[in-house]
């Protein structure tokens, strides 16, 4: 559906997109994601006609968008970080508008209506948009990409600024929007991505460093397996039966409650799973265990370790 072909993005001497390339599959939700300065919303803005690429090519299903950037714009809705409003308009009035910029026909009009329902916003539908929070101000600006009903929507930190129950609503929204549509995610509250997205690509320095599931990309960097264990036991007496297992590479302490008479530990595992040894260890040593379970490696570990020298470097 979108597919970005060795896109670089020059101002002067200045690289801020280098050599991209990427495709993403006809109703597939993407989660786009960089540190600020990393080459994230250019190339965005790239995709979706607003700058123009040094090099490289970028095709909007199957049009290009340097050659047919109407024909590819048709194709594409776009909500940016800060949505393009007219607050003096009705919302109502806003979208027929905006059907107006894009050449909807006349006839299909009407789908103003559906999308209004479909984003929350009808019942505010003849309100002044400056007298719109800014929880319903966002849901008129993707209802503006709707329009002309996009086969693929850009959407650029669509839940930026608002409170954790809009941020919620605002994710199930997506998410229904990504049943029928290609969607292209950014957003900095991770979270919210490995909940809407099917698979992440990250980029730093203007390159793409992962592009895969959050839950391959975290068995990648993590090299080996973690567990969280739980035994009602001493530390010294538990990390001496863990240590014993064979596949456990490392055990370490994570925590301890006198009151339950417990310790936390995680154990470093290798390909194999010893889950099963350590149940039966621990049973031999007549050492209770309360608890045992896989740690994954958390999106935001993924995001930290592959971008820690952008961080680096804005730190500096």
């Amino acid at each position: 559906m979108i597919e970005v072909t060795n896109v670089t993005k020059r101002y002067g001497t200045h690289t801020a997109v280098d050599d991209v390339s990427f495709r993403v599959e006809d109703g597939e939700v993407v989660g786009f994601l960089g540190p600020n300065g990393a080459g994230k919303s250019t190339t965005m803005n790239i995709i979706t006609g607003f700058l123009s690429a040094t090099d490289g090519r970028v095709t909007v299903d199957g049009i290009d968008v340097l050659e047919d950037p109407i024909g590819a714009k048709r194709k594409l809705g776009y909500l940016p970080e800060l949505p393009p409003l007219y607050v003096d308009m009705t919302v109502r009035d806003y979208l027929r508008f905006v059907a107006r910029v894009k050449d909807v026909p006349k006839a299909e009009h009407d789908a103003n209506e559906e999308i209004m329902r479909t984003v929350g916003i009808d019942d505010v539908a003849d309100r002044l948009i400056r007298n719109l929070s800014k929880g319903y101000r966002q849901r008129v600006g993707l209802g503006q990409a709707l329009v002309g009903d996009p086969k693929a929507l850009i959407l650029d930190e669509p839940t930026i600024g608002l409170d954790p129950h809009q941020i919620i609503e605002m994710r199930d929204l997506v998410r229904a929007l990504g049943e029928r549509r290609t969607v292209i995610l950014s957003s900095h509250i991770l979270p919210e991505v490995s909940a809407v997205c099917e698979r992440i690509i990250i980029i730093s320095h203007g390159k793409i460093v992962a592009s895969d599931t959050a839950e391959n990309l975290g068995k990648a960097l993590a090299g080996s397996g973690r567990l969280a264990v739980r035994v009602k036991a001493g530390a010294p007496a538990a990390r001496a039966v863990l240590d014993k297992v064979d596949g456990v590479r490392a055990v370490r302490v994570t925590g301890q409650s006198a009151a339950t008479g417990t310790v936390d530990l995680e154990v470093e595992t290798g390909d194999a799973d010893p889950r099963e040894a350590i149940f039966f260890a621990l049973a031999a040593a007549k050492l209770p265990l309360f608890g045992l379970r896989s740690m994954e490696v958390t999106l935001e570990e993924i995001f930290l370790q592959l971008t820690e020298d952008d961080s680096d470097q804005e730190a500096g």
